[in-house]
């Protein structure tokens, strides 16, 4: 199971099935909170996740195996509701705190 402390994050990408919709707002409205710790936030469909190292993956519950088979090293969270989950939260205050995140 991967993990990554939160001051080594570097790419925060929002991984969805098509590549457009309501997981564009997530990662717009992340990538406004993330911008003071200097992290990317970008957006791609799942089946592109780029492998960079420092890279945390948010996606629907519904895609958390296919985000870890095409990133393995990445460090996967999912989410249940793409307005308001407290998987956005978790993500914003590790990176905030420098905690361990964890697949």
């Amino acid at each position: 199971m991967p993990s990554i402390n939160g001051s080594d994050v570097k790419k925060v990408i929002v991984a969805c099935d098509a590549g457009m919709g309501s997981s564009v707002m997530v990662a717009s409205t992340l990538k406004g909170k993330l911008k003071k710790y200097g992290v990317e936030v970008s957006h791609t469909p799942v089946n592109e996740i780029p492998k960079d190292a420092g890279t945390v993956v948010l996606c629907h519950q519904g895609l958390a195996a296919r985000a870890q088979a095409t990133a393995p090293d990445a460090v996967v969270v999912p989410f249940a509701i793409f307005m308001g989950d407290p998987a956005f939260a978790k993500v914003e205050q590790a990176i905030a705190n420098g905690q361990d995140l964890e697949s």
